[in-house]
């Protein structure tokens, strides 16, 4: 394994993908990316699901354990649960607390498990950091577990890094092309058979908001999660009223463990980073996208000329 990974760069950022396989691979690739950092002057940050977070954090203690000390470690599996807070939440909340810096972060945001419906919104996540990030002093690092993953998922990781690092070192890929990788996921959210849809438009919010609180609780959802689903709808049915031709259809139902509500509206969303940028950078419209990625626990979006749908999960569990 390289012990140098981004130095493959789009001017000031680099993003290159980690493939390895298995434990010692992961290590290799990781430690010394870590204890680079403070020799660098540069704030490190590691966001990887739990068991690797502790093995990666062990293994940098053993190495230093004054660097351990001033790295952020962050449980991808929590904190990332729904990739589309992954930017906003993990890597541009760290990137601009240390905004005097450059800095270089850990993130690993597709593993072995993740659910059929969670990994399109991955794929875009993945595919977005290269905009979100252009131009700023900042190496994320992203490792994929090629042993655990299928090789559509290795495939789509080339497509959205413009580097690779394995154990041959660190190249270009030749299939770099995360605008295309975006689109090609942008897929239209079919509605399961049987599901009522509610009508609303910007005078019926106030009842579509109840609807979602009795539907969540009758559902399952406890009281906390119920107050956090109207906030949801209350903010996406706001953005249809007045940004999406005015109306929108309402529907919920639950869907492997979670309660999925989604809404449709006539608009075209045109902004992909939309509800990905900290809240004093959002656009017209974002910060209430901003809110809902950060109150579910998965996003998912469909735009074209026909409409927008956003799709919104709460994961159902005992008290909440």
């Amino acid at each position: 394994m390289t012990s140098r990974p981004g130095t493959v760069t789009d001017g000031a950022f680099a993003h290159p993908a980690l493939f390895y396989r298995g434990r010692d691979e992961f290590l290799a690739g990781t430690v010394p990316f870590v204890l680079a950092g403070p020799d660098s002057g540069e704030p490190v940050a590691v966001a990887v699901p739990g068991p690797r977070l502790a093995l990666l954090r062990d293994a940098v203690r053993a190495a230093s354990g004054s660097t351990a000390a001033r790295v952020t470690w962050i449980d991808m599996s929590e904190a990332g649960r729904n990739p589309g807070r992954i930017i906003p939440g993990v890597l541009r909340a760290f990137s601009d607390r240390h905004s005097a810096a450059r800095v270089r972060i850990i993130g690993e945001p597709i593993w072995p498990g993740r659910s059929p419906a969670e990994y399109p919104a991955c794929v875009q996540h993945e595919a977005l950091i290269n905009f979100a990030f252009a131009g700023r002093e900042a190496t994320v690092l992203c490792p994929y577990d090629t042993a655990g993953l299928d090789e559509d998922t290795v495939a789509d990781a080339r497509a959205t890094h413009p580097s690779i690092v394995d154990g041959d070192g660190e190249r270009h890929s030749a299939e770099y092309a995360p605008g295309r990788v975006f689109q090609d996921w942008n897929r239209p959210l079919p509605v399961p058979p049987g599901i009522e849809a509610t009508p609303f438009d910007l005078d019926s919010i106030p009842a579509i908001r109840a609807l979602a609180v009795r539907r969540g609780a009758a559902l399952g959802l406890g009281a906390a999660r119920a107050g956090d689903l109207e906030l949801a709808v209350n903010e996406l049915a706001a953005n249809s009223a007045l940004h999406g031709g005015g109306t929108g259809v309402l529907r919920i139902w639950t869907e492997d463990g979670h309660v999925v509500c989604e809404i449709r509206d006539a608009g075209l969303l045109t902004d992909p980073l939309v509800g990905r940028r900290p809240a004093g950078m959002s656009t017209e419209g974002g910060r209430g996208v901003l809110m809902v990625n950060h109150l579910a626990d998965l996003v998912r979006v469909h735009t074209g000329p026909k409409g927008t749908t956003f799709r919104v999960y709460m994961r159902l569990r005992s008290g909440t």
